[in-house]
């Protein structure tokens, strides 16, 4: 700080000292200084004025002599002390050009691009009234015609992020990437600090918004779901090429499940992954809230088990085939998405001791049930997919044609059970005593 101050006074006296080894002003100006009726007159008379002009000290800045002063010679070329430029302002001001970002007419010397030397009308002897005005006479106005705009610069307040002379940071910020932004928007601090944040949130909020305006609503750079396509490529890909689409997001936007800032659950889900589909899916939340027995991925709160969220190429946006119709003839390939948590033969044999304990005797009761041509049964046939009230997850009823829902009541012992059932009559099964059909 004393080095500062001892330079800007070194300054200060070579000025003064070029000054009178110059030989002064003429007698004219020295007796009448250099505001008087027919010189200068309008010099200080506005709101803003520079403080040696208001002093009447114009040599801090001007070197006076009698060959160049226009009284003499006729010519109004008044030599600036150190030829002008920003050594001439540092003299006085503190170094403003010392940041690794530094403002070009700063770099560049020219301060009076910004700055009126001798007076003005503005505060900070700026050469426009208002910030927007100065830094629009070399910017691109264009942001000022945008349908959204940011708050600081439809108020024409430039320097509330931006510095106008250099800064640590690119672009002239105040700070750097988001913290730019929580420097004013501290109420949403809470929300940018959950378990689970956004990664243009933690980089630089200008990865989604446009700082100064937008077409679209909050200032985004895209429409809803082509901005957050812009880099997640890969849900745009399965959204796009999918022959079934989540319609949460075909007719809606990705926020309609996702908070695009932070959230305290996976995959920035606004709540937990069932409780968000229950949102939309209410009957499906009133089924498994009122029932005793709840399919394994639903209990685990894993709806992505069975389900792709986004778009799939099979039925109910499922993320491997499962019959879509209620009959059809039995495949293993058919049923891929049960079998990748249960036994894939488990209806591959009609006679079995181990692969199921759906048996009578040994016969294989789901062999019997599936392998039929053309009306075997789909899982769902007699199975909830997702909750039910009975035991192994046994339907309460199915669905039959445009009117009838089959009644299906299973009762279940230690070698068997039993089942009543509208598609035939009552049969009981055993497996350690064989019920004759």
């Amino acid at each position: 700080m004393k080095g500062r101050k001892m330079k800007r006074t070194l300054v200060m006296i070579s000025i003064l000292a070029a000054f009178i080894l110059a030989g002064g002003v003429t007698a004219a100006v020295a007796s009448e200084g250099c505001v008087s009726d027919s010189c200068h007159s309008d010099m200080g008379t506005k709101p803003f004025v520079h403080g040696p002009v208001g002093a009447g000290q114009c040599v801090i800045c001007h070197e006076q002599t009698a060959t160049n002063h226009p009284s003499n010679s006729g010519s109004s070329d008044f030599a600036l002390a150190f030829n002008g430029g920003k050594e001439l302002c540092f003299g006085c001001h503190e170094r403003l050009d010392q940041n690794t970002t530094v403002h070009k007419p700063v770099e560049t010397g020219d301060c009076s691009a910004c700055h009126d030397p001798h007076q003005s009308d503005a505060e900070l002897m700026l050469k426009f009234s208002t910030t927007s005005d100065l830094c629009f006479a070399c910017h691109d106005p264009a942001m000022l015609k945008q349908k959204n705009m940011h708050g600081p610069v439809a108020a024409g307040d430039c320097n509330i992020c931006h510095n106008p002379h250099s800064s640590p940071y690119p672009n002239l910020t105040e700070d750097k990437g988001s913290d730019l932004c929580l420097l004013c928007h501290v109420d949403r601090m809470e929300e940018f600090n959950r378990k689970y944040i956004h990664g243009p949130v933690m980089e630089d909020c200008s990865k989604c918004h446009n700082p100064h305006g937008s077409e679209h609503v909050y200032m985004l750079s895209n429409e809803g779901k082509q901005l957050c396509f812009a880099c997640h490529t890969r849900i745009k890909e399965i959204v796009e090429e999918s022959k079934v689409q989540h319609s949460a997001l075909k007719q809606g936007e990705c926020t309609s499940c996702h908070t695009p800032h932070s959230s305290n659950y996976p995959r920035q889900l606004k709540s937990p992954t069932k409780d968000n589909c229950y949102v939309c899916h209410t009957d499906m939340g009133a089924q498994v809230a009122g029932s005793r027995n709840q399919h394994g991925p639903v209990a685990q709160n894993d709806c992505y088990a069975c389900h792709d969220p986004h778009g799939s190429n099979y039925t109910m946006v499922l993320k491997k085939p499962f019959p879509a119709t209620f009959y059809m003839p039995y495949k293993t390939e058919n049923y891929a998405l049960c079998f990748d948590c249960h036994n894939k033969d488990i209806a591959l044999n009609q006679f079995t001791t181990k692969l199921t304990d759906f048996r009578n005797g040994d016969l294989n009761l789901h062999y019997l049930h599936v392998n039929k041509d053309p009306k075997g049964r789909s899982c769902k046939a007699c199975h909830e997919v997702h909750a039910g009230n009975q035991d192994k997850h046994i339907r309460k009823e199915v669905p039959f044609g445009a009117k009838w829902k089959l009644p299906v009541n299973y009762t279940k012992n230690d070698t068997g059970g039993n089942c009543v059932v509208g598609c035939h009559k009552p049969k009981d099964y055993d497996r350690e005593n064989p019920v004759t059909y």
